[in-house]
């Protein structure tokens, strides 16, 4: 039996102006194997970027950083020098819908909620670590975990969710399925009224992570279920 490929290590630059959020990151991408640095204000984040810039995989961004100007600190960090990196935003320090669009044009990769459980911080940065092994979307995520069963002609597996978004839901899970496999998927979001009930594929698998199952039919009830549950996570702001 071949020899499970190792593993790659990046390097993630985490900005947040509360130690508490930075340290629980860093803390957890380092259990993973992976490098992490921090910066607390965004002169320090500047700075370590000029520095820095050909070296770091992914920035994760509060955007209420001292004297950061909000979305102008990613106009300013995209016009450094090589910096070339994604940037996740932390998704409670938006301060408006306006700021989404904003951001959406800047080519913001995604957003994670800053107070996520530990175990969900690398799943839900996978995507943007590894973007040739994931399906990535550009629709916000909501970082969740919830049972969910799936369903491949006559067997049933159950799992729990990762995140969810509009286009469809990750899931960890050992059992991994090829890409391109049709299930039918059942779960239920916190404070839902009903089972989200849909048809989806196996979009990306990582047998690090689980896999994600990309929807290829969703009626119009549950898919308004899904983007009243993100968008209420999305805005859940500390920092208005």
């Amino acid at each position: 039996m071949p020899l499970p490929a190792p593993i790659a290590t990046k390097t993630i630059l985490v900005a947040d102006d509360t130690a508490f959020v930075r340290d629980r990151f860093k803390a957890a991408l380092e259990a993973a194997g992976h490098r992490a640095a921090t910066a607390g204000s965004s002169a320090e984040l500047v700075a370590r970027i000029r520095t820095d810039a050909p070296r770091i995989d992914l920035l994760v961004l509060d955007l209420r950083l001292p004297q950061g100007h909000g979305v102008g600190l990613v106009r300013t960090l995209g016009q450094i020098d090589q910096f070339r990196a994604p940037v996740v935003i932390f998704s409670g320090t938006i301060a408006s819908a306006e700021e989404v669009r904003e951001l959406s044009t800047l080519g913001v990769a995604g957003y994670v909620n800053e107070y996520t459980a530990a175990q969900h911080i690398v799943p839900s940065l996978s995507p943007h670590l590894f973007p040739d092994q994931n399906n990535r979307r550009s629709s916000p995520r909501a970082v969740v975990s919830v049972s969910v069963s799936y369903r491949v002609g006559n067997t049933i597996a159950g799992a729990l969710t990762l995140n969810v978004s509009r286009g469809g839901v990750a899931i960890r899970t050992t059992s991994l399925l090829d890409v391109g496999t049709a299930v039918r998927v059942r779960f239920r979001l916190p404070g839902g009224r009903k089972e989200v009930d849909a048809e989806a594929k196996v979009a990306w698998i990582d047998r690090r992570v689980g896999m994600g199952l990309e929807f290829t039919r969703l009626d119009a009830a549950d898919e308004a279920i899904i983007n009243e549950f993100v968008q209420s996570h999305f805005f859940s702001n500390r920092k208005a």
